[in-house]
């Protein structure tokens, strides 16, 4: 697996493109990137076409994967050609997905522009749409050529979509022994050293991935907080009000703490810090006590789960998560009406 490249795009993609020579080149981009980010980068490109789609989950698709298919057919791309996935995880993962089936396979190159893939996921090579309000329900694992990670491009994202990626951070640093983790927790969230821990998350990922790429096992600890926080993302996907996917994985996390408190004996002094964390980072963020039983049907079409289980990753210890531990409907239940 490619080890993310940091530095300043021009570099990056100069050093990258050198080293191939590529029948096209193509940018996909949302309407958020072809405003604030293309412009940065498009200098910097040989001939090339450009493909904007609608921002946002609700837009990851197939539906949207046979308008990339199309553009690139029209476009007359063969095997040689290149995909530039100028975005965010959604950008990246229906990117690297399109690229991946097309002609079985074209190469393509991740430019992250959010904190959220750019410590998430540019690592690890998880490619994948969303169906039928299920949360990368068709995908599988390819790693791109590369990955350029400029963090100047987090200068390009509102407020919110910083914090929403900064879950992730926490995440990486709950379920390893990060160094980062004192720091992040005693840290205001605007003081933070983007810089120190970026590097840092990405190296948490990085090892967890190398050595379960294809998460048969160990890699399952990633999912901390994902099996009850993607549920609450695609109840409220349709919603007037969604939830960004850091926001859910935050509430996510508050949940599954929980569990792992009831389940796995964490310390609640332990647990303490992960609540106030969590809750002075996203204060505003919650889930209304309706309809949470459509909340724990939800958690039943997780990827993770086996024979009908729901799989959940807790934690018996900050630093120390275990994969596979079953938790029942009743038990999502009384989660969700802990952080309700």
């Amino acid at each position: 697996m490619q080890y993310p490249e940091i530095g300043t795009i021009e570099k990056l993609l100069a050093t990258c493109l050198n080293q191939h020579s590529f029948g096209k080149i193509g940018v996909l981009v949302d309407s958020n990137t072809l405003e604030f980010c293309y412009p940065i980068v498009k200098n910097q490109l040989p001939n090339h076409s450009i493909l904007e789609i609608p921002a946002g989950e609700k837009w990851k698709t197939l539906s949207t994967c046979e308008k990339i298919w199309e553009w690139m057919t029209t476009e007359g791309w063969d095997r040689h050609a290149l995909l530039i996935n100028l975005g965010g995880g959604v950008i990246g993962d229906m990117g690297g997905f399109a690229a991946a089936a097309y002609k079985r396979g074209i190469r393509f190159i991740n430019v992250p522009t959010t904190l959220l893939s750019m410590v998430d996921a540019s690592v690890g090579g998880k490619l994948g749409v969303d169906f039928q309000g299920f949360k990368n329900h068709i995908g599988f694992f390819k790693n791109p050529d590369a990955v350029l990670i400029d963090q100047n491009f987090l200068k390009t994202l509102p407020y919110r979509e910083l914090r929403s990626g900064f879950a992730e951070v926490i995440k990486h640093a709950l379920i390893s022994n990060d160094d980062q983790r004192e720091e992040i927790m005693k840290t205001d969230f605007p003081d933070l050293n983007w810089d120190e821990l970026i590097k840092s998350s990405i190296q948490v990922k990085n090892k967890i991935v190398s050595e379960d790429p294809t998460e048969k096992g160990f890699r399952k600890v990633l999912n901390f907080g994902h099996t009850i926080g993607h549920a609450i993302e695609s109840y409220r996907l349709d919603s007037e009000n969604p939830l960004l996917h850091g926001e859910a994985i935050a509430l996510g996390m508050l949940a599954e703490t929980w569990l792992s408190v009831q389940k796995l004996n964490l310390a609640q002094e332990d647990a303490d810090k992960v609540y106030n964390l969590i809750k002075t980072t996203y204060p505003e963020i919650s889930i209304s006590s309706d309809n949470l039983e459509k909340i724990v049907s939800l958690t039943v079409q997780d990827k993770k789960n086996k024979d009908g289980e729901v799989l959940c990753c807790l934690l018996t210890e900050l630093g120390n998560p275990q994969y596979d531990v079953k938790i029942n409907s009743a038990e999502v239940l009384e989660a969700l009406r802990f952080i309700t």
